[in-house]
């Protein structure tokens, strides 16, 4: 039986008088992969920062419309943002790790979350770097600065430290645009894994990516959803012009 994980109903969103978002109604299933693809500035990050209420920190945003996730609307008064964004973790383009060490990174969260035990901790810090394919990598300079990593190691820690929380979806914003091809197939790679334990939302420019990694894939076209399916048909079969202009290159 399907999970619905994620559902928006008509959602927009404005920058001020700039409209951002237009009535976006989709269904995100749980441990999928689920791809949003278009140009820049269409509105994929807007829509994936909608999901744990990131927008909330950006001065004249206005929401309309609903954002339900386990049949709970994320913006009704009663809800803790904090706990909703413990609960949807978001990894970013750029790795924004602190200047710290390894473990330092991993802990930061687990303590904010008032677990403060040696074995606790360390029991975390392994099983989330296990999962994200970086133990063996690292398991020996844990003490190290998280900024000696690669950039695709530092990224990897960044979705380490994500799962360190424990959430139960993932966000991520073009996690393997800034990494080399090595570096991008570990992340690719780890996707496929984390979509066992995880529901993975992934905004990203490009498109081979998209196919490899994703189930579904939502095509947005100037803060619109053209079109939303599964990722084998969207490329192979659209059913929007639009959507097949752009997979084949016609603009964007």
């Amino acid at each position: 039986m399907i999970e619905i994980k994620i559902s928006t109903r008509k959602l927009d969103l404005f920058y001020g008088e700039k409209q951002a978002l237009k009535n976006i109604s989709i269904d995100i299933e749980a441990n999928q992969v689920t791809a949003l693809i278009g140009p820049s500035g269409c509105g994929k990050s807007t829509f994936l920062r909608t999901l744990n209420r990131m927008n909330d920190l950006i001065r004249g945003v206005k929401i309309n419309g609903e954002v339900i996730i386990d049949d709970q609307s994320i913006f009704k008064r009663n809800v803790d943002v904090v706990n909703l964004r413990r609960k949807v973790g978001m990894v970013f383009q750029k790795s924004n790790l602190f200047p710290k060490s390894i473990y330092d990174n991993l802990v930061y969260g687990p303590k904010l979350n008032g677990i403060h035990n040696k074995k606790a901790l360390r029991e975390i810090v392994e099983k989330s770097l296990t999962y994200s394919a970086l133990w063996d990598e690292v398991k020996d300079r844990l003490n190290s600065s998280a900024l000696s990593l690669s950039g695709g190691q530092q990224q990897r820690l960044c979705i380490a430290r994500t799962l360190a929380v424990e959430p139960e979806i993932i966000l991520m914003d073009e996690p393997a645009s800034a990494l080399d091809p090595i570096a991008t197939s570990k992340i690719e790679e780890l996707i496929h894994i984390l979509k066992e334990k995880y529901t993975v939302v992934i905004v990203t420019h490009n498109m081979q990516q998209a196919a490899r990694v994703s189930n579904k894939t939502a095509f947005f076209y100037v803060g619109q959803l053209i079109e939303f399916d599964k990722t084998t048909k969207i490329f192979t079969n659209p059913s929007q012009k639009q959507t097949e202009d752009y997979i084949s290159g016609k603009f964007g």
